[in-house]
């Protein structure tokens, strides 16, 4: 994750991550998915979170990730938390998509 940078107004920040998944890298990639998303929906501040699928050219899927945060403490809390689990089961994120194959785009954004 990025970290944000405070918002001042209270409103919402949210997490957008876009995915290019090749079909075989699919399963796997879902799996760790859905476990961050189970993860994330469990913490505070977490107002939304949605894994959104699109079929695209035949072998790969896009996929995208969308995480609305009550403010920028929550996102940061989040983050700590995610890393803290990532480093207990040895597991590395970049290192696994990479792996896949996973093409990412991933980043914060407040509303315009």
């Amino acid at each position: 994750m990025t970290s944000p940078t405070p918002a001042s107004d209270g409103a919402s920040i949210f997490r957008i991550d876009r995915f290019v998944v090749p079909t075989e890298a699919l399963p796997a990639f879902m799996e760790r998915l859905r476990f961050t998303q189970q993860t994330l929906d469990t913490l505070s501040g977490c107002k939304q979170n949605l894994v959104l699928k699109q079929e695209d050219s035949p072998g790969e899927s896009r996929i995208i990730t969308l995480v609305e945060w009550s403010d920028a403490e929550a996102i940061t809390a989040a983050k700590a938390t995610m890393l803290a689990k990532y480093t207990e089961e040895g597991f590395d994120p970049a290192a696994f998509i990479r792996e896949l194959g996973v093409q990412a785009d991933m980043g914060v954004y407040r509303s315009a």
